[in-house]
């Protein structure tokens, strides 16, 4: 355990900071799993409103550095790619 008043510091920023990443990573695997849940549904308007909440999410957690903008951009492709195939139906 950390002995130093700056070390006992960092670890208290530590663990704020942890608990607010898994939060952020916690949200964007749960829209995640509702757009999937949405595109079983098969429901088009419904998985096409989620999926626009979905990409939020995703646009929004390359913001906090949850995700590099690289994986959100692939996700975001193939969830469209998904999207596209339950409307081509």
């Amino acid at each position: 355990m950390a002995n130093h008043f700056s070390a006992l510091k960092r670890a208290r920023q530590t663990e704020r900071k942890t608990a607010v990443n898994r939060n952020n990573k916690s949200r964007l695997r749960t829209a995640v799993r509702r757009f999937r849940e949405a595109l079983t549904s098969g429901d088009k308007s419904n998985a096409t409103t989620v999926y626009r909440e979905t990409v939020s999410a995703l646009d929004k957690s390359v913001q906090k550095g949850v995700i590099h903008k690289n994986t959100a951009s692939r996700y975001k492709s193939r969830l469209n790619a998904r999207l596209e195939a339950l409307q081509s139906k």
